[in-house]
């Protein structure tokens, strides 16, 4: 007879502290608008269905003051009035970047980027995305419960239990 009960995760944070840490250096150390980072790791999370990611995300997106609207607003964000042209290139690279088409990531897409970020900007833009992917991954890998870190990382304050 088999068990219906999903066998617990482990904790990836107590049993690879260091490995943690160091991806959280890395993600930390990405130089970008904390309101841009917030689209970009909403957008991925909720194309990869990361809960705990979402979850963080969106009560950080409030600490840093976004709008609310422009939150709901993200999974729509084409039809949507309420972004920049600046970040809706975020949002296209994020997705292409996120959900890798078979032949890459086009020369229109590039070009298009490229016009609302420097060299740099998009590297660090890249480095973005790939962190969020990987937190993404991690995360639903070890399925860490949506606000199960609230309290440890002060997004207790955004007051969206």
């Amino acid at each position: 007879m088999h068990s219906t009960t999903a066998p617990a995760r482990q904790d990836y944070l107590k049993h690879t502290p260091e490995l943690f840490k160091k991806f959280l250096d890395f993600s930390m150390a990405i130089p970008l608008d904390p309101k841009l980072r917030g689209l970009v790791d909403i957008r991925a999370s909720q194309l990869n269905g990361c809960a705990f990611c979402l979850d963080m995300h969106v009560k950080q997106a409030k600490l840093h003051d976004e709008r609310e609207l422009r939150v709901h607003h993200i999974a729509i964000w084409r039809e949507s009035p309420l972004f920049s042209e600046k970040e809706r290139a975020a949002l296209a690279w994020t997705e292409a970047l996120t959900q890798l088409d078979a032949h890459g990531v086009s020369d229109t897409l590039y070009a298009e980027v490229s016009e609302h970020f420097a060299p740099a900007e998009l590297n660090a833009l890249t480095y973005l995305v790939m962190g969020i992917n990987g937190w993404n991954r991690l995360n639903i890998a070890f399925r860490q419960p949506p606000g199960s870190k609230d309290k440890a990382y002060g997004l207790d304050k955004a007051g969206l239990a």
